[in-house]
Parts: structure tokens; sequence; C-alpha cells
């Protein structure tokens, strides 16, 4: 067994600040499909932002079809250069088929892909649940909001990448 033994002081710890957030830009991508539920986390992804300095004007909400679409659109505010971060939010709850299996597996390796190939925290803010009821305690109720986890995510993950 090998003991390792460092001083405190030699070590640097590197944690993403949620303040100072007035000049960043934050693109938000929002499948409609289930918009019913996920325009509560459209709501608390901007809430979050707003509440921790985010200036309004720096915020763009984009809407597209549903979650599949959404790698697509994440990589076009990647490319643009424009954002900082970008929130992915969008619901998928499983059916009776395979489609949502699908759906939830291609949307995160799409998401996780434009992270990586652009260098900018891509954040997955879409629910993957069992039925309606899953996702409502997700929006706002018993489990929270997780747009705004998503957001709060995102402010995080930006200071962490410029503190590097």
């Amino acid at each position: 067994m090998t003991t390792f033994t460092a001083q405190k002081s030699a070590i640097t710890h590197i944690e993403g600040e949620l303040h100072l957030n007035e000049s960043v830009r934050i693109g938000i991508a929002v499948g409609r499909f289930n918009g019913f539920l996920v325009e509560s986390l459209v709501e608390g992804a901007i809430d979050a932002l707003v509440r921790h300095g985010v200036k309004g004007e720096n915020i763009d909400v984009v809407r597209v079809p549903g979650a599949f679409e959404l790698p697509l659109v994440a990589k076009r505010l990647a490319i643009s250069e424009k954002y900082d971060a970008v929130v992915v939010l969008g619901a998928i709850i499983r059916g009776a088929t395979p489609h949502f299996d699908i759906v939830a597996s291609e949307s995160a390796k799409g998401l996780s892909h434009v992270a990586l190939q652009h260098n900018i925290p891509v954040i997955n803010g879409i629910l993957t649940t069992e039925n309606i009821e899953q996702t409502i305690e997700r929006t706002g109720t018993k489990a929270g909001n997780k747009g705004y986890e998503a957001a709060m995510t995102a402010l995080e993950m930006v200071a962490v990448l410029k503190a590097i």
C-alpha cells in the first residue's frame, strides 16, 4: 500500500463561482414536445440565470419541435461563438414503443458530442421519465425544477472553464 502525503498549501483547487455573471451569454435550446411541462423548465432556467446576474439581453431561447432536434441546434449555438454555455431543455416520456430509448439515447449522445467538439458547456436538461407524474415532479414540485438546476450547472461550468 502506498501512502500519499501532500502539503495542503501546494494543492490548487478550482471551483466555479456563481457570481460575476453580468457578461455571461447563455443559449437555451428547448424542445416543444410535451411543451406544457417543458415551459416550467424554461421559466426555472431563466429565473436561475437572472437571479445570478445574467442580463436578460444575454439570454437567447431557441425552440425546436422535440428532443431529437436539440443536438443540431446546440451545435449551431456553439458554432456561433456567441455563447459561453448552452442549456438544453426538453421532456421525453416513455411510451409503449422503443421510440423513447432511441430519442433519449441519441439526444444525450449528440449533446455530449457538441460539448466536446466545440469546447463549450452543453448542459443536458432533457428529462427522461417513465410517466407524466415523474415529469411534473421534476418541473417544479417535489424534485425541484431541473431547468433551474441545469442553468446553475451552466454558470458553474462557465466559471470553472474560465478559471482553468
